[in-house]
């Protein structure tokens, strides 16, 4: 762990704003209140805003290219994880300005989604380097900061989030695929050769201590342990996920003993009949998964309430 070095000369900074995330009638007064508070710090933002279909990987290697090495997100987790998917592999820093509608990520690293707060802590924060998951699906590899599913969850993922943003027209679909999603056989294949296969609707494989409504699943450390949370729904009927949802845990509310929860440094899951695949909040398909814990692959500016043990 160390801190971000103070520079006599201003830094240039890539700043990604989502003008989606959060309310979008904010999202002027955002920007605006963000390039403020990084100028006040030395901090000059390049900014780049996002549009649908856009290339963030081009965004971001052209800017390394030039010389850039903090990139720093002002979203939701969903941005923070595209931003984090065109990092993978670089030696850049993600900082994090959270202005989404759930900010996992944020709550987990210890970075408050008060602006002035959360920009402080890209120069006077610490640097530590976080583990991702890669899920690799069909053949093809994906990096995740927050959160693979497997299953009911991830049929659910888009018309739910549709709901959570105020379209309610959504709900019919939601309760259609809540009503009709048959459970499946699942095999769970540990890294410590436990096999596990139990009839069920959903497995998680978390790389953050707060998931969904940001609710607790692992340990505060549990971003940089090396190791991946594994919650594994087989007990529970489709109306005791949906309660699950709504109540979520935590302090106050305890996990539900009737959940399965392994730590894992790899896992292969497979399922019969195949069920769909999510790795933060983008579908991968169906079928057979391999998910692996990477450590110490991203580099991020995180606040002081953040776990820092063994860095």
């Amino acid at each position: 762990m160390e801190t971000l070095k103070t520079k006599l000369q201003p830094q240039r900074v890539k700043l990604i704003f989502n003008p989606g995330s959060g309310a979008n009638d904010e999202s002027p007064l955002q920007i605006m209140a963000v390039v403020k508070e990084m100028q006040a710090r030395q901090l000059i933002p390049e900014l780049y805003l996002i549009e649908p279909d856009c290339n963030l990987k081009e965004v971001v290697d052209e800017a390394i290219a030039q010389g850039i090495e903090l990139f720093v997100v002002c979203g939701g987790d969903g941005t923070v994880s595209s931003v984090t998917k065109a990092l993978y592999g670089s030696a850049a820093t993600l900082g994090i300005v959270p202005t989404g509608t759930r900010n996992n990520v944020a709550l987990s690293l210890g970075i408050p989604t008060d602006i002035a707060a959360a920009v402080a802590i890209l120069s006077a924060g610490q640097r530590l380097k976080i583990d991702l998951g890669l899920v690799t699906c069909d053949g093809v590899s994906t990096p995740f900061i927050e959160l693979c599913s497997v299953g009911l969850f991830s049929m659910l993922f888009p018309s739910g989030d549709d709901i959570q943003h105020g379209n309610i027209t959504r709900i019919g679909d939601f309760l259609g695929i809540l009503t009709t999603a048959p459970p499946s056989e699942i095999h769970l294949f540990l890294d410590d050769n436990q096999e596990i296969s139990e009839l069920g609707h959903a497995a998680l494989i978390s790389n953050m201590p707060y998931v969904g409504r940001n609710y607790q699943v692992g340990a505060p450390d549990a971003y940089h342990d090396g190791l991946l949370d594994v919650m594994f729904f087989a007990d529970l009927s489709k109306l005791d996920l949906i309660a699950y949802i709504l109540t979520g845990v935590g302090t106050d509310n305890p996990e539900d003993p009737r959940i399965m929860h392994y730590q894992v440094r790899e896992i292969v899951i497979d399922t019969e009949p195949a069920m769909a695949v999510m790795a933060d909040d983008i579908s991968l398909g169906e079928g057979s998964v391999r998910i692996k814990v990477q450590p110490q692959a991203l580099s991020v500016m995180v606040g002081a309430t953040a776990s820092h043990e063994g860095q």
